[in-house]
């Protein structure tokens, strides 16, 4: 967390994840404009904010396309927050709501989590049933995983709440899946899709989670609110240290 916290401190990263709040994607052309800050600078600046996870690079093309990764800062929050009650904490939290509020422009919403776990025990976190209800909202996921197979979970009530198909499965390394939520009426005719992308590095795994959305305005505007930063907390403190996360509380 020594990163995220270097990150943070300079202003100038800070303008540039406020520039990605208000637009994620963005080229460095893009963010350079109406910087009082060197293209060479913001590269600089760029280059530590992606070493910290703050920022995910993608290719697109011959662009490169920057977004804003939320997973640390809610990792900062689950982990100080609870203990310090200060207004430094306070003022955390209002970062974590801050940046984990990405506009309804985004087409593409990328998260990244470092896990100390084999990608094969990674793998059977994410399609194995028994397990994701230990961090994924009660959710049970159903599917023999075999592409161009149907996927469902189901709630804790026995209610199926989200379905799909498995448009591309590779264990312990990459999982693509249609995403159709069903629990809430407004959410029900959009679908999006999902990949996950599991790395090996040394002792842990990167795990990346890009969900597509861009013909589901509605469900980025969900998952962005309540969704993948707390799952992906939830995956994380599973796997390292055995125990369900609690759930955090809606704000006050």
């Amino acid at each position: 967390m020594d990163e995220v916290f270097k990150a943070l401190a300079d202003p100038s990263r800070r303008k540039l994840l406020d520039r990605l709040f208000k637009r994620d994607g963005q080229t460095l052309g893009e963010l350079c404009e109406r910087l009082s800050m060197t293209r060479f600078g913001v590269m600089k600046h760029l280059r530590v904010l992606e070493e910290a996870g703050l920022v995910v690079a993608r290719r697109a093309g011959r662009e490169k396309l920057h977004y804003l990764n939320p997973v640390p800062i809610r990792l900062v929050h689950d982990r100080w927050v609870s203990k310090y009650a200060a207004p430094f904490a306070a003022a955390l939290s209002q970062l974590k709501s801050h940046l984990e509020g990405t506009t309804m422009e985004s087409k593409v919403q990328i998260y990244q989590v470092f896990i100390r776990t084999t990608p094969e025990k990674l793998w059977q976190a994410l399609t194995d049933g028994e397990v994701t209800k230990k961090y994924f909202f009660g959710e049970t996921i159903h599917s023999d995983w075999k592409r161009g197979s149907e996927w469902h979970s189901t709630g804790p009530n026995g209610s199926r709440d989200v379905e799909g198909t498995v448009l591309e499965a590779d264990p312990s390394r990459r999982l693509v899946i249609t995403w159709h939520p069903l629990y809430d009426p407004e959410l029900s005719t959009e679908h999006s899709r999902v990949t996950y992308l599991i790395e090996k590095r040394g002792e842990v795994c990167k795990l990346t989670v890009t969900h597509e959305l861009a013909e589901a305005p509605k469900t980025a505007k969900h998952v962005d609110e309540d969704g993948w930063t707390t799952i992906l907390s939830g995956l994380k403190t599973l796997l390292e240290t055995g125990e369900s996360m609690p759930m955090p509380q809606p704000a006050a």
